[in-house]
């Protein structure tokens, strides 16, 4: 086979893999990520199955894919961010973070759901979505390194049972830090969540109703919260 035969069947094969993506992304905006199959994406693109389980083995294999692709595109937004307020303050480089990933999921409310709504039964997320799911906290964590802190000024002390913990969770995700301010890190990270999820779920509707300056607030509470400001 010539390298110009097999330059065609890659850029192919690619073009498909990012067709299926496609078709499958559609249906989770239109199903929900429990109802995927293989069998509906192919049809939906006039293949046959098993035409399309040369690309994708399994539906685990198509989700895998779809998670890692929405993890990237998140964390792509919020690099992207970043990077145009690098030479900012701390808590405004934290901010801009933290606004990306609202915009993106607001933008993206399906794929945010894919990645942080309810899990999809019968699907455990392989350690290969790992680096990518990691970008926006590896930003964060970076942020914090960046200020120098040593532990949150108004943190209370860690109590005695979570030590042990807290050191443990310090050394597998930012062991430059103290268990304090890894251990506030990880809060302010789960809240930072839980805030966008609760605009892009609808958990707002009739409570907060100007949202983006709530959420700037909320964000800079957070930066704070964790001791850069």
């Amino acid at each position: 086979m010539s390298s110009a035969t097999r330059g065609a069947r890659a850029r192919a094969r690619i073009e498909i893999t990012a067709t299926i993506k496609e078709e499958a992304r559609r249906r989770l905006a239109a199903e929900g990520a429990a109802k995927l199959s293989l069998r509906a994406v192919a049809r939906e693109l006039g293949m046959v199955s098993s035409a399309l389980y040369r690309y994708f083995p399994s539906r685990d294999d198509l989700l895998t894919a779809l998670i890692i692709d929405a993890y990237d595109s998140l964390g792509e937004s919020a690099e992207a961010a970043h990077s145009a307020v690098a030479d900012a303050d701390p808590v405004r480089r934290w901010v801009a973070v933290c606004e990306a990933v609202r915009a993106w999921a607001l933008a993206h409310p399906h794929e945010y759901a894919l990645i942080y709504g309810s899990p999809v039964p019968g699907y455990s997320a392989p350690q290969t979505t790992v680096p990518a799911a990691a970008r926006v906290g590896h930003l964060l964590i970076g942020i914090a390194r960046d200020a120098g802190l040593a532990a949150p000024p108004a943190a209370p002390p860690l109590p005695a049972e979570l030590r042990a913990e807290a050191e443990r969770l310090t050394a597998d995700v930012a062991p430059e830090l103290s268990p304090e301010t890894a251990t506030a890190l990880v809060a302010a990270w789960a809240q930072l969540y839980g805030l966008v999820g609760f605009e892009v779920f609808g958990q707002f509707n009739r409570i907060v109703e100007d949202r983006e300056p709530f959420f700037r607030h909320a964000a800079t509470g957070l930066a704070k919260g964790v001791g850069l400001g």
